[in-house]
């Protein structure tokens, strides 16, 4: 594989802050691929040589992430949660949130989260990081 340019990561990176940012937009990879002046399987490619993952799946942990601090509010439905972090499927919504959580969202929802209420926000985010690659087990969603 040859190597990424300085100008090809400048570009993965400002897609990458756009997912960061625009989670809730429909993105999809041909225009996030156009953003960074690549085709779609040059820009998949590289993403994934770069960040260590899909721009779809990179995506997809954003929105999960965002998911799991309004599950934990409380106030929205696991539905409404869903199309609030720009999911446009609540099965796989539900499907994805399991496969990196290791339980459902509503589980999730309603399950208690006062464990993780005295922390800093900076550690909790990183101990309620979704687990890629279907890695999730018990330990996956509790907070050190």
């Amino acid at each position: 594989m040859r190597r990424q340019s300085l100008d090809d990561l400048v570009r993965l990176r400002r897609a990458r802050d756009r997912m960061d940012r625009d989670y809730t937009e429909p993105l999809d990879v041909p225009a996030l691929a156009r953003d960074a002046l690549m085709s779609p399987g040059h820009f998949s490619r590289s993403f994934r040589a770069a960040f260590g993952e899909t721009p779809y799946s990179y995506l997809m942990t954003r929105r999960i992430e965002r998911a799991k601090a309004l599950l934990r509010r409380g106030d929205l439905t696991v539905t409404e949660v869903c199309f609030a972090v720009g999911c446009t499927s609540l099965g796989s919504f539900s499907s994805r949130f399991s496969e990196l959580v290791g339980e459902s969202p509503s589980a999730y929802r309603a399950r208690r989260h006062d464990d993780g209420a005295a922390l800093p926000a900076c550690v909790a985010k990183v101990h309620t990081r979704p687990v890629r690659n279907g890695e999730a087990g018990p330990a996956a969603h509790t907070v050190a």
